[in-house]
């Protein structure tokens, strides 16, 4: 596609969008409020810090020119709706805060946004939802400026549920064509393993982790009973970590290392006394992973596998010696 194609493409999108959520009409939601100052209204709304924010602040989260930003400012002082008060810490600064008619200004606002949002999603089916979650999390990644990243920790674990197989499936796939040109015969493997898992699976001694932020599923992990490769055959005392995979959008939140975490935990409450696991030499991002939680490498081989030269590794990591 070239360079104004996908300008255009761009566009044509900002165009659907404004015009679905409405922000075009001279003010948003039914109210007496255009798009800029409901912004400014739920951000005072939203303020963490007990004291308020300063308007310099509040121009760096909107990313609006001051002046502009001064004049509306100006026109809800005037309505009343909000108030500044000196700053104890820096006399040059005030800080703003919505006053008790702005905060019932807003209330009306953010119930009929939550409405009209969820009049957007209920034409879709749970699975069409999670899509389009998904779809939205991809572009807010790709485009947020480098130090915008989520904080540790901003994820639950929960086990997985109908429809979480086909993701993981899926997104291996998809991952690993694109960062390491794999084919569709890994994407296969998965399906194998994923399949496998299903219909072998003894809750006592396997468990899946799928992570989700914000109801969008952002990393995964299997353990399951190892078994040796050609009899499958059970391998007394051995788990097996499987299919370890962690969302682009979601690297640098410490989700992997936690999610290996958990198979500890479980794999020593199921009276496993090792966990083995199966990875590739290019992976660096998870053998850091592995090797900082103990594992220690104990055989490698190079193969040919899903149109690439690769070099497999088998990792091993001794849990009676972790407490």
């Amino acid at each position: 596609m070239e360079s104004i194609d996908r300008i255009e493409a761009v566009r044509r999108f900002n165009r659907f969008y404004t015009r679905r959520i409405g922000v075009l009409n001279e003010v948003l939601l039914d109210s007496d409020f255009n798009l800029t100052e409901c912004r400014i209204l739920w951000e005072l709304a939203h303020v963490e810090e007990p004291g308020g924010i300063t308007a310099t602040a509040l121009g760096q989260v909107l990313d609006l020119d001051a002046g502009y930003l001064s004049r509306v400012l100006r026109a809800l002082k005037e309505r009343k709706l909000v108030k500044a008060r000196r700053s104890e810490d820096d006399a040059r600064q005030s800080l703003l805060q919505l006053t008790p008619a702005g905060r019932r200004a807003f209330a009306p606002l953010n119930s009929r946004s939550q409405q009209q949002v969820d009049a957007l999603l209920s034409r879709l089916s749970d699975g069409q939802q999670a899509d389009l979650l998904q779809a939205f999390q991809r572009v807010q990644m790709l485009l947020d400026e480098p130090g915008d990243k989520p904080a540790k920790g901003s994820f639950i674990l929960r086990p997985h549920r109908p429809g979480d197989m086909g993701w993981l499936v899926s997104r291996h796939g998809a991952l690993y064509a694109r960062d390491h040109q794999w084919d569709m015969r890994f994407e296969a493997l998965v399906a194998r393993i994923a399949a496998d898992f299903i219909d072998h699976f003894d809750a006592r001694r396997e468990a899946c982790w799928i992570a989700e932020r914000d109801g969008v599923n952002i990393g995964c992990v299997c353990l399951v009973q190892a078994r040796d490769e050609t009899s499958r055959q059970a391998i007394e005392g051995t788990a097996q970590l499987r299919l370890l995979l962690v969302e682009p959008s979601a690297r640098g939140l410490g989700l992997g290392e936690r999610l290996v975490a958990e198979c500890h935990r479980f794999a020593r409450e199921a009276g496993y006394r090792r966990v083995r696991l199966g990875t590739d030499s290019l992976l660096t991002g998870a053998r850091h992973i592995y090797s900082k939680a103990g594992y220690r490498l104990i055989s490698s081989a190079p193969h040919h596998s899903f149109g690439q030269d690769l070099v497999s590794e088998m990792w091993e990591l001794d849990l009676t010696g972790i407490a």
